[in-house]
């Protein structure tokens, strides 16, 4: 099944920069966009990031190689890897993108694998994983259903799980649910400053171990987990019709120069040109 045969997306390539955010979800995030030519620099996320070109040349740097995706191909980008964005061609790209929070990945797989799973090449064909990304990216103006998004969810584990070629690691020993009671914390304290002891009473982990479990489970630490919830509460306020500035103090940053560097070094652009682009379309 197409992509571009599904919710009317026959439309050219040509015209303006834009991003298009489908309705707000748990864990989940899926967005439509077009660029003309440099779209992101250099960046990185705390989700995967699995997407569809539907139409031009999107190229990236991914872990220090050059990548071209062309119409059809699915990109798979493991969190945490940084990469940026521009088109290989004059004519632009557009491309739509789901960002699926590690957790969903690691319930999914629960049994399965002791870490997360890990697609060292970008590009793919994979016919299972580009099929599961155009039932989940065909309908953006509507939220997919819970047992929707549990489906999508495992049927993308799966996908990973078929496309990691890296060695076979010996399990380690994991607490899940300590983990989640980090992370549950995180999300409700995201906006005030929370103390590493804080989080060993919460869990029972002493600071380090909690790190590198944190990490090995979800693909990012607790302090980028917490600025990434702090960027999500801003990202909302500024569709909401917020200022920068007032964004950036009710989700907890410093000052909103605080607030713009952490922006550019997850999404590859400034907060006022994410607003432009935003509404655009």
């Amino acid at each position: 099944m197409s992509l571009s045969h599904q919710d009317g997306l026959e439309r050219s390539c040509t015209g303006g920069d834009w991003i298009r955010a489908a309705p707000e979800q748990p864990g989940l995030e899926r967005m439509e966009a077009r660029f003309g030519g440099h779209a992101f620099d250099r960046h990185s996320h705390d989700r995967y990031a699995l997407g569809i070109t539907l139409a031009g040349v999107q190229t990236f740097s991914y872990r220090g190689v050059p990548a071209v995706s062309l119409p059809g191909h699915a990109m798979v980008l493991h969190p945490g890897e940084s990469h940026d964005g521009y088109a290989g061609t004059a004519e632009g790209f557009r491309y739509r993108m789901l960002y699926l929070d590690p957790s969903r990945i690691r319930d999914a797989l629960r049994s399965r694998m002791g870490h997360l799973p890990f697609v060292a090449t970008p590009i793919s064909a994979h016919a299972q994983l580009i099929g599961v990304l155009c039932e989940a990216l065909g309908d953006l103006a509507r939220p997919l259903e819970e047992l929707e998004t549990n489906d999508v969810s495992v049927a993308l584990a799966d996908c990973l799980l078929t496309l990691d070629r890296s060695p076979v690691r010996r399990r380690a020993a994991s607490d899940i649910k300590a983990v989640e009671r980090a992370r549950r914390y995180l999300d409700v304290h995201c906006t005030e400053n929370v103390e590493a002891d804080i989080l060993e009473q919460e869990t029972g982990l002493d600071r380090f171990t909690l790190t590198r479990q944190f990490r090995s489970q979800l693909g990012t630490s607790p302090h980028r987990y917490l600025v990434m919830r702090r960027l999500d509460k801003a990202r909302k306020a500024i569709r909401a019709g917020d200022s920068l500035a007032n964004a950036a103090v009710l989700a907890g940053f410093a000052d909103q120069s605080h607030f713009t560097r952490h922006f550019r070094k997850t999404f590859g652009l400034s907060p006022g040109r994410w607003r432009t682009l935003s509404l655009a379309h």
